[in-house]
């Protein structure tokens, strides 16, 4: 077999890379209630949810190694600091155990440095001062590479756990004039490997929606992923013979998408 576009995994490393994602501002708690049972019988890394919805996730998790991952400003990151800083504390005193938190993209874009990065050590050190880690989401639809660069930049002297491309819902003016988000793309995954520290993981969220996809990125250096179809991606992975025993498996890989803000 070609050891180009070929990864060996496990059926448990693959479950492990999922954020189970239960974020849509239209789910219902039995939504979310579905939704984290998903998260527990397929034995998931996390499941990501509403900051309301943290007490029911604890409950429904009880008893799994599935932790409990709420979202902090999402999804436009426009929180005051003090504001994020709270709301981060409050999530991790009542078992937030990994924490997803929007940047301010405003001032990313206007490169008020000394902000971003005052708000992301500020929160950081709220969460890791209750036992929590911290995903900080740059959204990278609103962003070029300078902006994208400096924040892993920033991220890795901070001693951010995880970077992650986007939230899924920045939605864009696209070239053909229809509005919709890229997400995780590959340039961007390697940009933000590239300029992360080696102990910075990359969460890819946003468009990776196949088994094929998560093969992919995973091969770039991505250790999590943010999933709606965590069902699908992990049945395709038992349909292909992934397992308890490390298996070799090609992937497609996923086609560079293209847009623009």
């Amino acid at each position: 077999m070609s050891t180009e576009n070929t990864i060996t995994v496990t059926l448990s490393q693959v479950a492990k890379m999922i954020d189970h994602s239960l974020l849509h501002p239209t789910m219902t708690d039995a939504d979310t209630l579905a939704g984290l049972r998903i998260a527990r019988d397929h034995n998931v890394a996390t499941a990501c949810v509403k900051p309301y919805m943290i007490e029911l996730a604890k409950k429904e998790l009880a008893g799994t190694d599935v932790l409990v991952c709420p979202v902090i400003g999402f999804p436009h990151g426009n929180s005051a600091t003090e504001i994020k800083v709270q709301e981060a504390t409050a999530a991790a005193q009542v078992g937030g155990q990994e924490i997803d938190m929007v940047v301010n993209i405003g001032k990313v874009l206007g490169r008020d440095w000394e902000y971003v990065a005052r708000e992301i050590d500020e929160v950081n050190r709220a969460v890791m001062h209750h036992g929590a880690i911290l995903k900080v989401i740059f959204e990278n639809d609103y962003l070029q590479a300078e902006h994208i660069i400096r924040l892993c930049e920033i991220c890795t002297e901070l001693k951010v756990a995880f970077v992650k491309t986007s939230t899924g819902y920045g939605f864009v003016k696209q070239m053909d004039g229809s509005y919709n988000y890229l997400g995780a793309t590959v340039s961007d995954i390697k940009l933000m490997r590239k300029n992360s520290g080696s102990k910075v993981q990359i969460k890819a969220a946003g468009g990776v929606r196949t088994l094929d996809d998560l093969l992919h990125v995973r091969s770039l250096g991505v250790t999590r992923i943010g999933a709606t179809a965590t069902v699908a991606i992990l049945d395709e992975a038992r349909k292909r013979g992934i397992g308890h025993e490390p298996m070799t498996v090609t992937f497609k890989p996923m086609q560079e998408k293209v847009g623009g803000y």
